[in-house]
């Protein structure tokens, strides 16, 4: 008797365990970011850089969101290497754990006047340990959920991920919410912010048991099988793609910056500006959060139609078109208005931000997508993290006209607009890849004699 080998798909841990385990890690990520967003907005300024004034505490804290993302691009370069190195799954345990025990410790810096500069510098420090930790986490995240799905079904699945946004907001802002209605104002000043960075801890549990208990992905396991493993993976990708790189770092502007612009300028802005109440602007965000985990998903649908790509054009466009009715709008509105705005410039964004994954997925080749897609997107959100900062000193040069974050938003919805009708021309190398991988994978079954 003899033996052959047979094809037969690839499927050896099921999508929906996949894509849980890439999207806990998302949600995580942006639980820790929307958190330490909240506590920039809120508290950083007053427990840390009270003595640069109201104005000068409120840079310094949003500097502090910047300086994470600054460091982004070299937690991208190291944990992009290492993706493609040592694989999908090992890697991103490692992210995911860095990250957790990064945010855990925010929890316990001292904010007495004595140690404020103690507490700054540990802040700073651990801000560049998460910040190093989501260089790695996106991109390993869309890989493992698109690597493990049929052709079909890619674009959704690599939007599956972009949940993890939602998630991590509303989880952050409803429970900054109820934290406020709880404990009011004096206790979660005295010690009630604690809690949703040290609730971070466990959660490090429950996304390391997921990534554990998943298989690696099938493009992977055929690029090491092969022996096509990159031996400097992001040089390769530099070299070989540099088109791509562009074109990703386009695309992904909106998606990112948008969020650092809404979420996190806004709220500041919205207080100390335009007078809104804390808890209005919060309710206002987690309301626009919740509408997202319908949204995601209906456009991840719409992408498998039409494209990625054409998914993150039309988000483009039509922010585009609502930057600045918006914010004119914003000025003068009403508790019901302000959900509105929230809930419209939330949606149409978000096409931008769902399709984000699989249209980047599709420019690079997978023997080195994880250092690829890591870096552009690091590099995008280097740009993207000092958009609060930036829009801060364009409000205080324009002498707080309210069109100022208008023309930050429509500018960023411009960039991508552009990037997506390149994207869209370009070849679908990583999709190449992935059917390579699993069309077919070896099994022995024994043949008549």
């Amino acid at each position: 008797m003899t033996v052959t080998t047979k094809s037969t798909p690839h499927r050896s841990t099921s999508t929906r365990r996949v894509a849980a385990a890439a999207t806990v890690g998302t949600a995580l990520e942006s639980y820790d970011f929307y958190t330490y967003s909240y506590f920039a907005a809120f508290f950083a300024g007053p427990f840390f850089f009270s003595a640069l004034g109201d104005t000068g505490a409120l840079l310094a804290s949003f500097a502090t969101i910047g300086i994470a993302f600054v460091v982004r691009p070299i937690g991208a370069v190291l944990f992009g290497h290492l993706g493609d190195r040592i694989g999908r799954r090992s890697t991103l345990l490692i992210t995911i754990a860095l990250m957790g025990v990064a945010t855990g410790l925010v929890g316990f810096l001292p904010t007495g006047e004595s140690t404020a500069m103690f507490g700054a510098v540990a802040l700073v420090v651990l801000r560049i340990a998460q910040g190093l930790s989501l260089g790695g986490e996106w991109g390993g995240a869309v890989l493992l959920a698109t690597e493990h799905a049929d052709a079909r079904r890619r674009p959704f699945f690599a939007s599956l991920p972009q949940l993890g946004s939602p998630i991590g907001s509303v989880a952050a802002g409803g429970l900054m919410l109820a934290m406020f209605f709880g404990l009011g104002p004096e206790a979660m000043v005295a010690w009630g912010w604690r809690v949703p960075f040290l609730l971070a801890i466990p959660l490090i549990a429950v996304s390391l048991y997921l990534r554990w208990s998943i298989d690696e992905t099938p493009v992977f396991k055929e690029l090491a099988a092969k022996g096509e493993r990159e031996k400097n993976p992001v040089w390769a990708a530099i070299r070989t793609q540099p088109a791509a790189f562009g074109v990703a770092i386009l695309v992904a502007l909106l998606g990112i910056g948008s969020y650092s612009l809404m979420n996190t300028y806004t709220m500041g802005y919205g207080v100390v500006s335009l007078g809104f109440d804390e808890m209005q602007l919060l309710a206002a965000a987690t309301i626009g959060g919740l509408l997202q985990f319908v949204t995601v998903p209906l456009f991840g649908v719409l992408a498998v139609r039409i494209g990625s790509a054409r998914v993150v054009a039309l988000g483009a466009l039509g922010t585009l078109l609502i930057a600045f009715p918006i914010y004119w709008l914003l000025g003068s509105a009403t508790f019901a208005v302000l959900v509105a705005l929230m809930v419209v410039g939330g949606i149409l964004p978000t096409a931008s931000w769902a399709a984000l994954g699989g249209t980047m997925q599709e420019l690079f080749r997978g023997r080195h997508a994880y250092s690829a897609l890591s870096v552009a997107y690091a590099i995008a959100a280097v740009l993207s993290g000092f958009i609060p900062y930036l829009t801060a000193e364009l409000g205080t040069a324009t002498g707080g006209a309210w069109w100022h974050p208008g023309l930050v938003l429509a500018a960023l919805s411009a960039l991508t607009l552009v990037g997506a009708i390149i994207a869209q021309r370009m070849r679908h190398l990583g999709d190449e890849d992935a059917d390579a991988a699993q069309a077919v994978t070896p099994e022995r079954v024994p043949e008549p004699a």
